[in-house]
C-alpha cells in the first residue's frame, strides 16, 4: 500500500511536469476539439444535467464547452471542495458568477446545491489507463464522488501525454466509463 501511495505521488508530479511543458497551440487545438467531441455527446444523447469541473492551471479549458450549455439552457453542475474529501455540487449559472475556492479551485459563488440525477460526469485528472482507470490530485475527492454515481456516464478528459501503462490502484479508485482521447491532433 505504501508503495502503491508512493508511485501515485511521483507519477502526478510526472504528469503535472509534463502537462506544463505541452505546446500553447497544440493545447488550445486539443482544448477545442475536447469541447466540440463533448458538445456532441451532450448533444446526441440529450443530456439535460451534466456535471463538469471549472478548469484550473493547465488542466483542459472546457470553459467554452460549458458557455455553450448555458446558452442551450443545459443544467451544468460544478463541484466546490469542502473538508474531508467532499464535494458539494452547485449549479453553475455563469462563469462570472464564481469564487475562489480552496487548492486553486473556483467553484459557483451562489449557494444553490444540486442534489438531483445528473446524466454525465467530466472528470478531470492526471494520468489515465487503457482500463479507465485515472489519477486525480491525491484528495480522493472524485473516487467519492463517483462511488455515488456508479451508473452515470463518466468522461475522462487528457491529453495523450498523460496516458501510462497502469494508473497504481487502491481499492477506493473507480474506473470510468469512457476516455475522450486524439492522439491524431497535430
Amino acid at each position: 500500500m505504501i508503495e502503491v501511495i508512493k508511485q501515485k505521488k511521483d507519477l502526478r508530479k510526472e504528469m503535472l511536469v509534463k502537462r506544463t511543458k505541452l505546446d500553447v497551440v497544440y493545447k488550445k487545438k486539443y482544448d477545442s476539439w475536447i469541447c466540440n467531441e463533448l458538445e456532441n455527446i451532450i448533444d446526441a444523447n440529450n443530456y439535460k444535467v451534466i456535471h463538469a469541473y471549472l478548469p484550473m492551471g493547465k488542466e483542459i479549458d472546457i470553459n467554452p464547452l460549458l458557455i455553450s450549455l448555458l446558452q442551450k439552457n443545459i443544467t451544468i453542475v460544478t463541484p466546490k471542495t469542502l473538508p474531508n474529501r467532499k464535494l458539494e455540487n452547485r449549479v453553475l449559472t455563469s462563469l462570472t458568477d464564481v469564487e475562489k475556492g480552496v487548492f486553486g479551485t473556483t467553484h459557483p459563488s451562489n449557494t444553490e446545491e444540486y442534489t438531483g440525477v445528473f446524466d454525465l460526469i467530466i472528470v478531470p485528472g492526471l494520468a489515465f489507463d487503457n482500463d479507465n482507470y485515472r489519477l486525480g490530485y491525491g484528495g480522493g475527492y472524485y473516487d467519492n464522488f463517483l462511488v455515488h454515481h456508479l451508473s452515470v456516464n463518466k468522461i475522462g478528459i487528457f491529453y495523450p501525454v498523460q496516458e501510462v501503462e497502469k494508473v497504481p490502484l487502491e481499492a477506493h479508485d473507480i474506473s470510468l466509463d469512457n476516455i475522450l482521447l486524439n492522439h491524431n491532433l497535430d
